[in-house]
C-alpha cells in the first residue's frame, strides 16, 4: 500500500513543478490594462453628482445577459476568499508563493474592468450591483470542511477557471455587444492560463500520490459547485444562464469536465492501487449518471424554449 504523503511532502514534491509552471505562465501571460475595454465616452454622472439615477431602460443587455453578467462580476468580487484558500493551502514561500501573488493580481483586473464596464455602459442597476457584493463577500467563500489541502485546491480550481472561461466566453456573447464580447475574451484568456497552471499541477500530483490524487478528483467532480453559489440570486440566475446555454451541465461535462479528466488520462492510467481504482470506480459511475441528468435537463429545456416560442407566435399574430 503506497504510502500517504503529508500536505508539506506534496508542496515539497510539487515545487519544482510549481515553478516550471509558474515562468511558463510569465512566458505567456499578456499585460493588459482594464481601462483600455471600457467605453468611457458613455458615461454619465448618477444624482448624487447632479446627474440621473439608473432606469431599466437605460440598459441595452436583456434578462438573460444580466443575470450572467453579474453572477460572473459577484464571482470575480470574493477574490479575498480566494486568496485565503489558495494562500492557506499552497504556501506563501518560493514558487507557490510568487504564483499566489500573480494569479491574485491578474484575477484582481476581471472585477475592475466588468464593473466599469457595467457602471458606465448602465448596464445593470449599480445600487442593487453593490448591494448584492456586500452580502456576498461578507459571507465569504470557504472550501468544505473535509475537503481541504493541496490537491482538493488544484483539483477544484482547475475545473473551476475552465469553467469560468467557459461562462465568460458565453456571457460575451450574450451581450451582443462588441465591447463586452472583446473584454470578457480577454479575461477568458486569463482563466485559461490560470486553469493549465493548475491543471499540469494536479497532473504530476497524479505522477506523485496517484492515490491521493484520484480521491481528490473524485471528491471534488462529484461535489462540483461554482465558487459564487452563495451569493443573492444565484439559483435564479444559474437556471436563467443554463436554459439560454451559457452554462448549463451538458457543457460542464463536455467542456470542462471530461477535456480535463482526457488530458489527465483519468481512464487510461495503471499506477492506482485499490484506493485508487475504487476512487477511479465512483468517478465512472457518478459521470454515468450526470450524463443522464444532462440529457433529462435537455429535453426538459427544449420543451419550454418550444412552448415559449409558440406563445410568442401566437401573440404576435393576435396582435
Amino acid at each position: 500500500m503506497a504510502r500517504v504523503l503529508t500536505q508539506l511532502e506534496l508542496l515539497q514534491e510539487l515545487e519544482p513543478v510549481a515553478e516550471a509552471n509558474l515562468n511558463r505562465h510569465l512566458s505567456m501571460a499578456k499585460d493588459w490594462h482594464p481601462h483600455d475595454y471600457v467605453p468611457w465616452d458613455e458615461g454619465r454622472n448618477f444624482a448624487a453628482m447632479g446627474g440621473e439615477d439608473w432606469e431599466e431602460e437605460q440598459s441595452r443587455l436583456d434578462p438573460v445577459a444580466k443575470a450572467a453578467m453579474i453572477t460572473n462580476l459577484l464571482t470575480e468580487d470574493n477574490l479575498p476568499s480566494y486568496h485565503r484558500e489558495i494562500a492557506e493551502n499552497f504556501s506563501r514561500d518560493g514558487a507557490w508563493g510568487t504564483w499566489v501573488g500573480r494569479w491574485t493580481a491578474e484575477e484582481n483586473r476581471h472585477g475592475i474592468v466588468m464593473r466599469d464596464y457595467l457602471v458606465v455602459t448602465r448596464g445593470v442597476d449599480p445600487v442593487a450591483l453593490e448591494d448584492a457584493r456586500m452580502v456576498h463577500m461578507t459571507n465569504g467563500y470557504s472550501s468544505p470542511g473535509d475537503t481541504e489541502g493541496l490537491l482538493h485546491s488544484v483539483a477544484y480550481v482547475t475545473f473551476q477557471e475552465l469553467a469560468t472561461r467557459v461562462s465568460h466566453r458565453n456571457t460575451g456573447k450574450a451581450c451582443n455587444d462588441d465591447v463586452a464580447d472583446r473584454m470578457l475574451a480577454r479575461i477568458a484568456a486569463d482563466e485559461n492560463l490560470h486553469m493549465i497552471f493548475y491543471r499540469n499541477i494536479c497532473e504530476a500530483a497524479l505522477d506523485v500520490a496517484p492515490d491521493q490524487a484520484m480521491a481528490a478528483i473524485t471528491d471534488v467532480v462529484s461535489n462540483f459547485e461554482m465558487p459564487g453559489a452563495g451569493m443573492p440570486n444565484f439559483r435564479r440566475n444559474g437556471v436563467l444562464m443554463a436554459k439560454h446555454g451559457i452554462y448549463d451541465l451538458r457543457q460542464h461535462i463536455d467542456e470542462v469536465v471530461m477535456p480535463v479528466l482526457r488530458k489527465w488520462k483519468i481512464f487510461e492510467r495503471t499506477d492506482f492501487t485499490g484506493a485508487g481504482e475504487a476512487s477511479r470506480e465512483e468517478l465512472s459511475a457518478f459521470l454515468d449518471n450526470l450524463g443522464v441528468q444532462a440529457t433529462k435537463f435537455e429535453e426538459q429545456r427544449d420543451r419550454m424554449l418550444a412552448r415559449e416560442a409558440r406563445k410568442r407566435e401566437l401573440e404576435e399574430q393576435a396582435s
